[in-house]
């Protein structure tokens, strides 16, 4: 028989054990929720690098056209070069004018017209016929910075006042070397020599002129029209037909007669502006025929009426010019500026007493 003491102990001891089985299995318990959960797997993770947009910069663009620079280059680094180009029927056809960049048509003496054809991103490989120079060319040529103006001597007050300006006398007559008769032309029409030729008179000329126009490709509003006749004499009846294929305008005489270059290139325009202009004459005589040297009012504070022909378009507005040397603005019936089509331009400098006569 077992004692009441070993009973006891017994019982303590089956009890302990109990205890401890109980702990154990708490902890065990409490282990489990306080330790964090497995992670769960999840897909494999793609690391995505940042993508990098580059704009490439605009192409360099001529400043007296508005188009891209020929070739890719960079704006040739060279001033504006005018050359007084003649326009008498005995004259034409001439070279080279399709390798300008703005050519200005001006009313002189006898009711014939010259051209001051300026080029800057373009060469051309002969010019002419070149002509003497005229004191319009003064206003003409002021807003392109110190242009070079070529051409073939003049009387001594105009060739005075050309010295006096910001523009470049270049006389071919000082420059003989440069000078090319092609072979079946004459005096005084036979006088040609090539843009690379008239750059190099002064080569340390070396800056670009400002844009004088503003461009756009976008087509402003203005009244589809299919040609304009602007007659500025029996031998200088000019016409300029719309040709929608190559949406350029082409130059004519007498309505029908192109106006061909000596390569047989028609002459042609991506803008035509007819510039009304207030004339006048003298003080000089010009010419053994006494005519009168002609002068134009296109600065300071000058003004005017213009039409602007692109796109086979006609835009209706006017000009405005405060000094010799700020660009010549045209505006629409809002006083903003036009924006001319990328492109040469022709500039008609007409008398205001003249009309320019539109075909719808």
């Amino acid at each position: 028989m077992s004692s009441p003491l070993r009973h006891v102990q017994s019982t303590r001891h089956r009890l302990g054990w109990r205890l401890v089985a109980v702990a154990g299995f708490a902890g065990l318990v409490l282990s489990a929720c306080s330790s964090s959960p497995a992670p769960h797997k999840s897909a494999v993770q793609t690391t995505i690098a940042p993508t990098t947009t580059t704009t490439a910069p605009p192409a360099p663009t001529c400043p007296l056209t508005g188009t891209p620079v020929p070739g890719g280059g960079a704006v040739p680094l060279r001033p504006a070069l005018a050359v007084k180009v003649d326009n008498y029927p005995d004259a034409r056809p001439q070279s080279g004018l399709d390798k300008a960049d703005v050519i200005f048509e001006e009313p002189v003496e006898g009711g014939i017209t010259r051209y001051a054809a300026v080029f800057q991103c373009q060469n051309a490989p002969l010019v002419g016929p070149v002509r003497s120079a005229r004191n319009i060319d003064i206003g003409i040529l002021g807003e392109l910075g110190s242009p070079l103006e070529v051409h073939v001597g003049g009387i001594d007050p105009v060739l005075a006042n050309i010295n006096a300006s910001p523009i470049v006398n270049v006389d071919l007559g000082d420059y003989g070397s440069i000078i090319t008769n092609p072979p079946g032309r004459y005096a005084p029409y036979s006088t040609y020599s090539s843009t690379a030729q008239m750059w190099g008179t002064h080569p340390t000329m070396t800056t670009p002129p400002q844009p004088i126009f503003t461009y756009s490709s976008k087509v402003p509003k203005g009244t589809p029209v299919a040609s304009v006749n602007i007659n500025f004499s029996s031998t200088s009846d000019v016409t300029w037909n719309y040709d929608a294929a190559t949406g350029q305008f082409l130059r004519f005489y007498n309505g029908t007669t192109p106006d061909t270059l000596a390569d047989g290139v028609q002459n042609a325009a991506a803008n035509v502006i007819v510039q009304y202009v207030q004339i006048s004459y003298g003080p000089w005589v010009e010419n053994s025929e006494g005519g009168l040297e002609v002068q134009a009012a296109l600065y300071p504070n000058a003004s005017g009426n213009a039409i602007v022909f692109r796109n086979g378009q006609e835009i209706t507005g006017t000009w405005t010019r405060s000094t010799l040397a700020s660009p010549t603005q045209f505006l629409n019936s809002s006083g903003t500026p036009i924006p001319l089509q990328p492109g040469q331009t022709w500039v008609e400098l007409v008398p205001n007493t003249i009309t320019a006569a539109t075909t719808p």
